[in-house]
Parts: structure tokens; sequence; C-alpha cells
């Protein structure tokens, strides 16, 4: 059995001015039958890389937004979380920052081949769709994170 990758990573919620938080909707193409959830930008911190500078280095790959890493606010919030994709299991220390933006078309040529396979699409959602889902979204916290920025 295979080791996990241990990582330090940094999230982005990225608002919109409507209040809306970009998700995106992923799967475990090893275990389709596990179903599909929804999380926020980001991704693991390099070698040397502050977790604001990573979060500014994940939305430029994730959503082709380009953002000074001191436009981040936070860290907001934090949280460890257990996850496998593609047969690799992940243990991941999540650190997680906001930024606003009037409005942004998402472009996802940014993406790594594994986000390319497991990222089904992406939406952004308003804090009342949130509460209403039944869909699995990540952070289960995220519409009282909402709340705190008065979106």
């Amino acid at each position: 059995m295979k080791a996990p990758v241990v990582r330090q990573a940094a999230r982005v919620l990225l608002l919109d001015g409507a209040g809306r938080v970009l998700l995106f909707r992923g799967h475990d193409p090893a275990r389709p039958d596990k179903g599909s959830w929804w999380f926020t930008v980001g991704g693991g911190i390099d070698d040397g890389e502050s977790a604001r500078g990573a979060a500014a280095r994940e939305l430029l790959e994730e959503t082709g937004l380009a953002l000074p890493p001191e436009s981040f606010s936070g860290p907001l919030y934090s949280e460890y979380a257990e996850f496998s994709i593609a047969g690799t299991d992940y243990r991941q220390d999540n650190e997680f920052f906001a930024v606003r933006v009037e409005q942004h078309d998402v472009v996802i040529t940014g993406f790594t081949d594994l986000e390319t396979m497991f990222v089904l699409e992406h939406r952004w959602w308003s804090p009342a769709e949130l509460l209403a889902t039944s869909d699995t979204v990540y952070p289960t916290c995220l519409p009282d994170l909402l709340a705190r920025l008065e979106v």
C-alpha cells in the first residue's frame, strides 16, 4: 500500500459582485460509484511558497484569474481533510482565503492532468443555494464562512 501524500494546502473563496462563490464539482475517477462533491479553488502549497502565494497561484491555474497575493484576506478558516483521488490518498491541512472580483469568466486551461480527470464542472453558488442544496459541499461550513464575510 502506497503512503498517503501529506501536504499543506491553500483554498480560495472566490466571490463575485453578486456575493456568489465559485465551486468546482469533482469525483474520484477510480471510484465513480462514490458520487461527486463540490469544492473550492485551491491546492497544495509548493516548497518555499507562502499559503497566500499558493492561493494566488492556484486561483490563476484553476480559473485564469491573476490577482496579487496581498489582495487575499485570511486565513479565514483552517481544517484537516483526508481524501482519495485516482488511487492516491491525501492527508491535507487546508487554509482558506477569500478574494472578491466583480465578475470573472472561468478559464480552466491551467488544470493539471489530474484536475482534468476529476473535475466535472464549475458554477457560481449563492449563499441561499448552498443552504438549500442536498449536494455534498466542502468545506461543510461554507455557508457559515460566507455569512462571516457578509456576502
